[in-house]
């Protein structure tokens, strides 16, 4: 990542870090807002989490990682005459409510970006929505590959929505890559596999189970689980006398860290894998001590390790963010960074200025947009899917998450 001066930036966080305001920007009607004090056009970023509930850990390391973002263009006047606002709204990950908020957005001229949503399910709600505006979202955690690729993707891809882009790879990649390291590394044979029901849970699960079997493995059994309980003893009980020697579990980390914990309680001392979904410090607590030795891949290689985060890394903790990044906070700040670029590629093609049509110029030229990123290189082939197609085994260890190993699927 080219690197970038952050002299003084600290002030200017601890000065407005979290400061949600929406503020001016050019409209469909011509005007054009200014930041108070410069005469200069301000764009507004939007981001759309889940603030608040079960998965707020994540969203909120979304929103601080989007934030760090756009007030280090702004301190670095990445966009000549133009600085960049952050509004964010909580989407509880709940689907009715992303849609309401992409509602919002659309409705609110100065937005010209989106980043979000973190569950594949409230995207499904939001695309249509903002495709029918142009205005451009890019996820940094959206992994279901029916997003990009249409709901035949598995034989027939077909790109739907323009607008929508994504600095996360996909669960055809994710699920069959944990399929592999079960199996070939970690040698077990025979799995159990649950889902939430949800999007993202369900097609990761369908991806892993494909591969596993391809490879050779047994599915000793397989069952779905109503993600609003916690009380998972009787799937427990299940596994135990399945005689399974590994879980594989398609969710988030609210429900696998009580799941894995009885699991084990019920007897069946075998590990828990989930996706990205449960790579999360939150599910560490929710296991307990009993979860060593559980799994979890995620999107890219660890954040503390690439070269290219160290100044995300450190500058995010200058900031005095309450909430960690957690597992997308780099793909957070880079699906940022692709905006602020989009916008740009566009100001500087206008002679200084934004068109009029900036949302509909803004969403096209994100197709072009490449750069070095925090995560590594960021751009994005013909269905708005990443090109990074790096992936991470993490284990718990010692009361903490350890990349175990890391590596692209090969199918």
């Amino acid at each position: 990542m080219r690197q970038r001066s952050f002299i003084a930036i600290t002030a200017a966080l601890a000065a407005g870090a979290l400061t949600l305001t929406a503020c001016g920007s050019r409209g469909d009607d011509g005007d054009k807002g200014t930041d108070s004090g410069s005469g200069g056009t301000t764009v507004t970023i939007g981001v759309d989490a889940p603030l608040t509930g079960d998965l707020s850990a994540l969203g909120l390391g979304i929103k601080n990682s989007v934030d760090l973002a756009a007030k280090t263009a702004n301190k670095e006047k990445t966009v000549a005459g133009v600085t960049f606002k952050v509004e964010a709204l909580d989407d509880q990950a709940q689907p009715s409510s992303g849609q309401q908020n992409a509602t919002k957005f659309v409705a609110d001229k100065k937005v010209l970006g989106v980043v979000g949503p973190l569950n594949s399910s409230v995207a499904e709600s939001m695309q249509k929505v903002f495709d029918d505006a142009k205005l451009v979202q890019v996820s940094p955690a959206n992994t279901n590959p029916a997003l990009t690729q249409g709901t035949d993707w598995a034989s027939s891809k077909k790109r739907v929505y323009k607008s929508y882009f994504r600095t996360a790879t996909t669960d055809a990649i994710q699920g069959p890559f944990a399929a592999q390291y079960v199996f070939n590394d970690a040698k077990k044979k025979k799995v159990f596999v649950i889902d939430d029901k949800k999007t993202y849970g369900a097609g990761l699960a369908s991806t892993f189970t494909a591969e596993f079997k391809k490879l050779g493995g047994t599915v000793v059994g397989t069952e779905h689980i109503d993600p609003d309980t916690k009380d998972f003893s009787a799937v427990a009980t299940k596994v135990k006398t399945a005689g399974a020697d590994v879980v594989y579990y398609g969710g988030e980390y609210p429900q696998a860290g009580p799941l894995s914990k009885q699991i084990k309680a019920a007897g069946a001392k075998v590990p828990l894998v989930g996706g990205d979904g449960i790579y999360s410090a939150d599910f560490i607590k929710l296991a307990g001590a009993n979860g060593t030795g559980d799994l979890a891949t995620s999107v890219g290689a660890p954040v503390e390790q690439l070269p290219s985060a160290k100044e995300f890394v450190a500058n995010y903790k200058t900031a005095g963010y309450k909430e960690a990044y957690e597992a997308y906070g780099g793909y957070s700040y880079d699906s940022a960074w692709a905006i602020i670029e989009a916008v740009k590629k566009v100001v500087e093609a206008n002679d200084g200025k934004l068109p009029d049509d900036a949302r509909a110029k803004v969403t096209e030229a994100m197709q072009g947009v490449s750069f070095d990123g925090v995560t590594g290189k960021v751009s994005f082939d013909e269905y708005g899917d990443a090109t990074n197609k790096q992936l991470t085994v993490y284990a718990v260890n010692g009361g903490a998450w350890k990349a175990v190993k890391s590596g692209t699927y090969t199918g």
